[in-house]
């Protein structure tokens, strides 16, 4: 009973490590009850491991790839053993754990990555092509997924030339397997006959992303009415392919349960009118690079979205005039707006019509600093701003003064992205040292945007004593250098 409550406990701790995956490996070597704990959830999502280096990414994929083979049935071990493939005998000595059992992500593509990888570098004598070998192991992995696998959360797969059609409800096992599967990630030329068959298991799908490819598969439209209440939606479109109209009367039947919709649009963008129909839409994220991409957005400045908390746009943008009346309608609900636009008449709308917001990103130009105090003096629940600074963008001196002594009483977290600037350490003290004097005083999250290698002329030495000053005195909670992204599609 004691070892069991110890087991519930570490499991509720390590729960919390899920994304960190380096303290979560060092868990593992503790002991077999902290192993047993860390590896089921490492095991979870084992895609999710990340590497600052492609060697160090090599060599990840290797150990997935190594483990998954290890972890084959004597049966499929024999197959690949007849066809001179370098895998463990049937006779090897199995794995410490069973841990394809632990998982609850199946990537299709990545096991396709790395066994093409592995076919390549391993100079192995190959009587037969390369395509022939990938199938072969690729077939024998997926079929112990669906027989081991008790049931997956999430699906990717996207069609390439290198993968054959691959329909899983072949595989014994899969129906229980796939049943519960609530995210599905996908390309929409996928072969008629995998979604069909998914379709006739799979009806509670809560969050879908598609990728637009060359066409659109019939059996996508089949999955899509299938599902039973869709929450989560993203659209994203490369270019030069075809756009998201022939599935929009099947993604209407969704209209009251999405709550999550995010379109990136290329070339051939489909049409934003049927968004109209989303009324109960929580977040909305729409990335073009260009205005004319918005103007079915001007049917949308009319309808009010009363559970709207998050709107973002990119450097594409509906004209001001529609964003005003878009405001007038839904602003007082945003808790978060961010668009990599920048006018003023725009940012003086967000002052007046989105009183509530807590988190924003927009432009502000260097003569544009009275308009930063009035969003300041008007969103007095404001929580979180990403900024420009330089270049003709905000000063960062000015900006420093009025952030310390016009920003909310709750405020806490910067964002600050600095164009071709560096940092002057006075003007850091300065800000620093006026943040320390605030009433009341809140710890203050600083996250410097960078690109490429910028961090040596931002950050210098200079610069990093004095962060380091004043997180010992608790002025700076958190300090973090970020690669610069508008957001996350």
């Amino acid at each position: 009973m004691t070892c069991q409550l110890l087991a519930d406990c570490l499991n509720e701790i390590f729960e919390y490590l899920e994304e960190d995956k380096a303290t979560l490996y060092s868990c593992l070597l503790v002991n077999r009850l902290w192993c047993e704990i860390s590896i089921r959830i490492l095991w979870r999502n084992v895609w999710k491991f990340k590497s600052t280096s492609s060697f160090q990414a090599d060599q990840v994929s290797s150990k997935i790839l190594d483990t998954l083979i290890t972890c084959l049935p004597n049966e499929s071990k024999e197959i690949l053993h007849k066809d001179c493939i370098l895998v463990s005998t049937p006779t090897s000595k199995h794995p410490l754990f069973n841990y394809i059992s632990f998982c609850k992500v199946l990537s299709i593509n990545e096991i396709d990555q790395i066994i093409q990888h592995f076919l390549e570098f391993q100079q192995l004598e190959l009587t037969k092509s390369l395509h022939y070998y990938k199938y072969l192991i690729l077939h024998e992995i997926l079929k112990m997924y669906m027989k081991q696998v008790p049931f997956l959360r999430e699906l990717k797969y996207f069609s390439t030339k290198n993968i054959s059609n691959i329909t899983l409800v072949y595989f014994p096992g899969s129906i229980g397997c796939l049943t519960n599967l609530s995210v599905l990630s996908c390309g929409s030329d996928i072969h008629s006959e995998f979604f069909y068959q998914l379709s006739q298991i799979c009806r509670n799908i809560q969050s879908l992303t598609i990728e637009f490819e060359g066409t659109v598969s019939n059996g996508l439209k089949d999955l899509i009415s299938s599902q039973n209440g869709l929450k989560d939606l993203s659209l994203i479109q490369s270019y030069n392919s075809t756009d998201w109209k022939e599935i929009i009367p099947s993604l209407i039947k969704h209209s009251n349960t999405l709550i999550k919709l995010k379109i990136n649009g290329g070339e051939n963008d489909g049409p934003l009118s049927f968004i109209t129909r989303f009324k109960n839409l929580q977040e909305l994220v729409l990335f073009f690079d260009y205005n004319d991409a918005f103007e079915d957005f001007k049917e949308l400045r009319f309808v009010k979205f009363s559970q709207l908390q998050i709107l973002k746009l990119s450097f594409g943008c509906p004209t001001v005039e529609i964003m005003i009346k878009f405001f007038e309608n839904n602003g007082k609900n945003l808790k978060e707006f961010c668009t990599c636009n920048y006018d003023n008449t725009l940012n003086l709308a967000i002052a007046k019509f989105c009183p509530n917001l807590k988190s924003l990103f927009t432009l502000f130009l260097d003569n544009e600093i009275e308009t930063l105090k009035t969003i300041f003096n008007n969103c007095q629940q404001l929580e979180s701003i990403k900024v420009w600074c330089g270049n003709g963008y905000l000063n960062e001196s000015e900006f420093f003064e009025v952030l310390a002594y016009y920003s909310p009483k709750n405020f806490y977290e910067l964002e600050i992205y600095f164009i071709e600037r560096e940092i002057l350490s006075k003007d850091l003290e300065k800000f620093f040292n006026n943040w320390k004097n605030r009433i009341p005083q809140k710890s203050l999250s600083f996250i410097i945007l960078i690109e490429d290698n910028d961090t040596i002329n931002i950050v210098n030495n200079e610069n990093m004593k004095i962060i380091e000053k004043y997180k010992t005195l608790g002025i700076i909670k958190k300090f973090e250098i970020r690669e610069y992204k508008d957001y996350e599609i």
